[in-house]
């Protein structure tokens, strides 16, 4: 193995020697001793997690974890209705849960492929047979073979440059350079050796393709010790999600509560009733009232089921089931230019004439120096530049011409010339240069003042974001002997011509609806800033502030944080300065995702709250994202985060309900349990109400949610949330107490039975009509206004409302200790339920949009 240090600063013949190898390449013996001593030339593998495995992390919930304690002591009071039913809850949640992170693995497992299947490498059998070229697997590869490569291939590990014609290679997954890269072989003087190893033209790297041109090359680096292995980098432990920060926020403060609930009831009937160790069934029965034990399933079911629209619909597969809610909550999303805003191709934008104005005539000569170099050359594909020239003007033009010989491009002269003769023209030669700005005009017959402001110019130019070429040309005598580079001399200048990337097709639709959305795009790449900058303006995308590399560097981490909330364009960005940016805007409370698809972006993939890569991408970049799109596509992202915001509406409304319910139960239980002679509700009849309760309540998660839900990111704000279920918590268990004194009047009358048993029956009932009515009310899903139908939430409400009127009529009344309710009772319930929902409504008017 040769270091890429080592081989950037090695002549080719001095990495041959470090190899042990030859122009002529390995022999078979040869190759088999090195590959069982440096292994198989393959990344190294990711084994897929297994369902138990799966399973088992789906438990690592905290609802989940008290749930199983309250099980276990449900046991161990003889409480075995409790403890089955509490475990079979997380039982389901579990399997669904893992049912859709094992599916989404196993799509993963379908799109994997290696970096490329087969390279063409020269072999010998013997050492003194001359070598054949053949095609052997990638994974055969060792340090000192000799490949070769052409137009379309990708480079099956890390080379040195032996020789090279017309090549320039693609490095978007390793840099995030949208140009293709031009490479050659030639040995370069010190300074440059001293260049980042990816800015050396005579190496190239696993993971880049070749654009155009062939070489021939010595392997130095396969496996892991290649640089796009490298660049994968330890998986970096992530902080807690936008999920873990909201969800499991609110979480641990109920939990709090839940484990405080049961020694309170026992001390309290203790003291005033001197009830001893018989209340502690009722007091668990209590806590697992506050606890919306159903959250692990109906997150889950929300969750799994968005997943499985999303991929269905748009082919987008969610490997990180959390990372739908946390798509929902996303409120900056940070991508790079390159292939997302912009395609991999540049476009002709107009060619300027040294006055500045335009310059027809620069363009026809750039079209005839780009037709007739691919002609001559017999380079295997066109330069994306010469391209976007073609494209601009055409052939026909340039097929007027003769051609008589072409200098292919070379990254040591910057530039490419065409000979052609004019017809009718004869005894007369033009040669067509064109080429990098500094290159040509060092060759054109200038003085100094007028080469400074033509720099001045094109460096103008280029700070707007665009790329420059420079046309000359020069006449020449006839002559049958061959052109070299020292003809390009005593050129006339004719004009430059500015290039632009392409624009994405979609790019523009979709970023107007994610800002319109309420989400900021930040742009980090590895461009010229100018050049971001131009495509923001051209999107239509407010480019604010922009903030390049060194002063990334200058900044402290909190100075950074404060910075990136205020600027639009990171540019010039390493992978270290993507991941320090992503991580600034998380530190600022910034619910971050992060799109990319190279090796480059995956430091940036890893510390953002949601990574986002396209199925195009690198393998080791999907395998690290949380979610893939089928395309590189911004409208797949809006389409994932309404997906997001759908599923986390529906979350949000459970925990609304479903805490404010439970809580308003909780106090007036505890204070009917210090205030009456015996127990407000049997254990079992509490475990009755919440099974229904809780059955109603999985609705939500087919619920549609309003469409002010989806205009902005959905985010629980711990303390707005906290402040909401206490206010309507309270309104709940005043109602409950209003109950009281129905019961208290009804009890009284000819139609009363026995104390207890009405008691509990009436409470029941009251209870479920109540909890009815919060779920409708208080849900964020569809109004009337759309439609006539009645929605999921809807029909549960009615079969819950039923269960409550019809249940201690039925058969299982008297084995659930209620009996059948006197007719006074229902008309002042009617009452108190009337009241109830009007003031749901006053309170809901108020607190809208608060949690």
């Amino acid at each position: 193995m040769v270091p890429e240090a080592a081989a950037g600063v090695l002549t080719s013949l001095e990495v041959l020697r470090q190899v042990d190898s030859g122009p002529r390449g390995l022999t078979d013996a040869e190759a088999e001793r090195r590959i069982a001593a440096s292994g198989e030339n393959t990344l190294p593998d990711r084994r897929p997690v297994s369902w138990p495995r799966l399973f088992g992390r789906s438990l690592r919930d905290p609802f989940t974890a008290v749930l199983l304690c309250l099980g276990l002591v449900s046991a161990g009071v003889a409480s075995w209705g409790t403890a089955c039913v509490i475990l079979c809850l997380v039982v389901v949640s579990g399997v669904l849960r893992t049912s859709g992170e094992y599916r989404a693995d196993r799509s993963m497992a379908a799109l994997r492929a290696l970096v490329a299947t087969t390279a063409t490498v020269l072999r010998r059998a013997e050492r003194d047979q001359s070598p054949e070229e053949r095609e052997i697997p990638v994974a055969d590869l060792v340090p000192g073979d000799v490949v070769r490569l052409g137009a379309g291939d990708l480079v099956p590990a890390d080379v040195r440059l032996l020789r090279a014609s017309g090549l320039s290679v693609r490095q978007a997954a390793l840099t995030g350079e949208s140009a293709p890269v031009p490479k050659a072989a030639a040995d370069l003087p010190g300074p440059r050796r001293r260049a980042g190893v990816f800015e050396q033209p005579h190496l190239c790297f696993q993971g880049s393709s070749v654009a155009s041109g062939s070489a021939t090359a010595v392997v130095v680096a396969t496996g892991a010790r290649t640089r796009f292995a490298a660049g994968q980098g330890p998986p970096a432990r992530r902080g807690p999600s936008a999920f873990d920060r909201s969800v499991h926020g609110i979480s641990w403060i109920l939990i709090r509560f839940m484990l405080l609930t049961p020694p309170l009831v026992l001390m309290a009937n203790a003291a005033l009733r001197g009830r001893g160790l018989e209340t502690l069934p009722f007091a668990v029965a209590v806590a697992v009232g506050l606890t919306p034990e159903m959250l692990p399933v109906i997150v889950t079911t929300c969750l799994a089921r968005g997943a499985s629209l999303l991929a269905r619909t748009h082919g987008v597969i969610v490997k990180r089931l959390p990372a739908l809610h946390d798509l929902g909550a996303v409120d900056v999303l940070c991508l790079d230019k390159t292939g997302t805003l912009t395609e991999d191709r540049p476009v002709l934008d107009r060619a300027l004439g040294a006055d500045g104005g335009a310059a027809p005539e620069a363009l026809h000569w750039a079209a005839v120096n780009s037709w007739w170099t691919l002609q001559l050359a017999e380079l295997p594909a066109a330069d994306p530049l010469d391209d976007a020239v073609l494209d601009a003007v055409g052939e026909d033009e340039a097929m007027r011409y003769d051609g008589v010989a072409a200098l292919p491009f070379d990254p040591v002269r910057r530039l490419a010339t065409a000979v052609v003769r004019t017809p009718g023209g004869l005894g007369t030669h033009t040669l067509v240069v064109k080429g990098a700005v500094e290159a040509v005009l060092e060759r054109c017959v200038l003085d100094d003042a007028e080469r400074e402001r033509l720099l001045s110019r094109a460096a103008r130019e280029a700070d707007d974001g665009l790329r420059l070429l420079a046309v000359a040309t020069a006449e020449r005598p006839a002559r049958t002997r061959a052109y070299t580079p020292a003809d390009e001399r005593g050129l006339t200048f004719r004009g430059f011509l500015t290039l632009r990337d392409a624009l994405a097709p979609t790019a523009a639709t979709a970023l107007r609806d994610i800002t319109d959305s309420g989400i900021s795009v930040k742009i980090l790449t590895g461009d010229h800033p100018g050049t971001a900058v131009r495509a923001c303006r051209e999107l239509g995308i407010g480019a604010g502030g922009v903030l390049t590399a060194d002063r990334i560097d200058a900044l402290t981490d909190a100075e950074l944080a404060t910075t990136a909330r205020h600027t639009a364009v990171f540019a010039r960005c390493t992978p270290e300065h993507k991941a320090r940016v992503t991580a600034a805007l998380r530190a600022g409370g910034h619910t971050t995702g992060f799109l990319g698809d190279g090796v480059n972006d995956l430091p940036a993939l890893r510390a953002a709250d949601v990574g986002i890569a396209p199925q195009a991408a690198v393998d080791v970049v999907r395998e690290s994202a949380d979610v893939v799109l089928a395309d590189k596509d911004l409208t797949a992202i809006g389409h994932a985060v309404l997906a997001g915001r759908h599923s986390s509406g529906n979350i949000a409304t459970y925990l609304r309900v479903t805490l404010s319910s439970n809580l308003g139960n909780v106090i007036a239980m505890l204070a009917a349990g210090l205030l009456l002679p015996f127990l407000p509700m049997l254990p079992a009849q509490v475990l009755v109400q919440n099974l229904c309760f809780d059955a109603a309540q999985l609705a939500f998660a087919y619920e549609r949610p309003h469409r002010a839900v989806l205009r902005r990111p959905t985010v629980l704000r711990p303390r707005a949330f906290l402040r909401f279920i206490t206010g309507f918590g309270a309104l709940n268990a005043l109602a409950d107490l209003a109950t009281f004194l129905v019961l208290a009047l009804a009890l009284h009358g000819p139609d009363g039975v026995d104390d207890q048993a009405v008691f509990h029956s009436g409470w029941f009932t009251e209870n479920l009509l109540t909890q009815a009515l919060v779920m409708l009310l208080l849900r964020t899903g569809r109004r009337r206004a759309e439609g006539r139908t009645p929605g999921p939430v809807g029909l549960s409400v009615a079969a819950l409302a039923a269960v409550g009127l019809l249940l201690p009529l039925s058969p299982l009344g008297p084995l659930l200790g209620m009996t059948a309710l006197p007719g006074l009772y229902y008309l002042l319930l009617a009452v108190v339920l009337g009241s109830y929902a009007a003031a749901l409504g006053v309170l809901r008017g108020r607190w809208a949009g608060q949690a």
